[in-house]
């Protein structure tokens, strides 16, 4: 199996798995008793862990390994995963989500660095939309086979699928060609993160991530209160939507590489993503779906562009430790939306978060707009 090869299966599998269930879970924490403020803490513990991983996972994949981490969060996620089916106590649920967020951090950094690392030249448009169409099927896919196991056996026998999967993962990944390493000075860390252009485009990451939150918080309960939807119907409205981000980034790795064509499809996607989130707030199942998709499309477009962009910003010997600040201050977005949005959104309503992040996304494509025409990247 080509490295490619090899970077896609994992990422599909780890997606199916681990990522799919994060809109799930919320619906297992309310029928175990938990609150709005409950959800949101554990939540917020998830997109917490990159904080205090995820820079010191990018300089290890610089300077060490990158397969190492990744076999060691693949075996973590696996048995955290059943931890976390079986347990209803709050600060015991809070403990493990707190580490299989940095399971989970250590995976997408250093996978990133894998694949950021590689030099085989090819168009890069294609490369790096095929990589996020990879990680998007793997969502979709990995919703359906949740709501469907656990429509048919239940909400543990699901999880314990999921978490044999990657156990499975874990016994078959070995190394991986073209590892390179190199002593990488702390400075220069610091002159990539501090760049004018490099602290702008982590705000447009920062705003995007806000809505990260709602999805793994009010998302779920959103659709089953206003559609009457049990878990199935839930998975099968997310995983729709899913599939065609997917393809959304697929298409993106068609177009041919162009620079200036990408800086202006940026900031389109954002729009996208940011119009369906408000617009599917609707009574009528069809009219939300349809905007939920237009919202997918705009993510899927982003998750490529976005990865493209972060391959740009940085020299490929520090693009480890760098990508991994990058994503420790995006994530912090996603922190913070579920302290705010999940309180907010079960206390006042649950449209509210949409439509706050929605507009805030909106905004941020204008943003957009502005840097990316004004400096290059």
């Amino acid at each position: 199996m080509s490295v490619h090869a090899k970077i896609h299966s994992i990422n599909f599998c780890r997606k199916f798995a681990v990522t799919s269930l994060f809109f799930l879970f919320p619906l297992r924490f309310l029928a175990i008793g938990f609150s709005g403020w409950q959800i949101g803490v554990v939540v917020s513990l998830f997109a917490l862990s990159p904080l205090v991983i995820a820079f010191p996972t990018g300089w290890i994949n610089d300077r060490f390994s990158m397969a190492g981490i990744i076999r060691g969060a693949l075996l973590a996620q696996g048995l955290l995963l059943l931890l976390a089916a079986w347990t209803t106590n709050f600060f015991l649920v809070a403990f493990v989500f707190l580490f299989l967020g940095m399971a989970n951090n250590a995976l997408d950094v250093s996978m990133n660095s894998l694949y950021y690392k590689d030099e085989r030249a090819m168009d890069q448009n294609r490369k790096f939309g095929v990589y996020s169409f990879w990680i998007g099927l793997g969502l979709a896919a990995g919703v359906f086979a949740g709501g469907l196991l656990m429509k048919l056996a239940g909400f543990k026998t699901a999880v314990a699928a999921f978490s044999a999967l990657l156990l499975i993962v874990f016994l078959s990944t070995g190394r991986f060609d073209r590892e390179k390493f190199r002593l990488v000075c702390f400075r220069d860390y610091r002159r990539n993160i501090l760049r004018k252009k490099t602290l702008l485009f982590v705000l447009f990451v920062f705003i995007l991530a806000l809505h990260w939150s709602v999805e793994g918080t009010v998302y779920s309960p959103f659709l089953a209160r206003t559609f009457g939807l049990d878990s199935f119907a839930i998975a099968i409205y997310i995983s729709a939507a899913l599939l065609l981000g997917a393809l959304s980034a697929f298409l993106v790795g068609r177009l041919r590489f162009n620079i200036r064509a990408d800086r202006r499809l940026l900031p389109l996607a954002m729009l996208a993503s940011g119009a369906g989130l408000i617009l599917m707030v609707n009574s009528h199942y069809a009219v939300s779906l349809a905007f939920r998709i237009l919202h997918e499309i705009g993510d899927g477009a982003l998750g490529a562009l976005t990865v493209l962009f972060i391959s740009r910003l940085f020299e490929k010997d520090a693009i480890g430790g760098s990508a991994g600040i990058v994503i420790s201050i995006q994530v912090m977005g996603q922190m913070l939306g579920a302290l705010v949005f999940a309180p907010l959104g079960f206390h006042f309503g649950l449209q509210y978060p949409f439509l706050i992040c929605g507009g805030l996304i909106v905004l941020n494509a204008l943003y957009g707009a502005v840097i990316f025409r004004r400096l290059e990247y």
